[in-house]
């Protein structure tokens, strides 16, 4: 669990998210910025979060949708998991 975690994308969002709370500390108006600047947030940590549904789907063996980014990889996954 602990790869999944601390992947890559997760960690850009978790810090991506930290950025924008400490920017809300500040006494700055809540303007429609910031309101796009949450929402693309929001939108990369559910893009984070479906890459790591889909890289345990393929490792398990399991059939991932086609626009997947892991799409292709199915095998050289599942192979990596067998293999430790």
């Amino acid at each position: 669990m602990r790869k999944y975690l601390f992947s890559t994308g997760m960690i850009t969002a978790v810090s991506g998210g930290l950025g924008l709370l400490r920017s809300m500390r500040d006494d700055a108006p809540f303007t429609w910025r910031t309101a796009l600047a949450w929402l693309s947030w929001g939108i990369t940590l559910a893009l984070a979060i479906g890459a790591l549904v889909d890289t345990r789907r393929a490792s398990r063996g399991e059939v991932i949708p086609n626009d997947s980014p892991i799409h292709g990889k199915e095998k050289k996954l599942l192979k990596r998991r067998v293999s430790a």
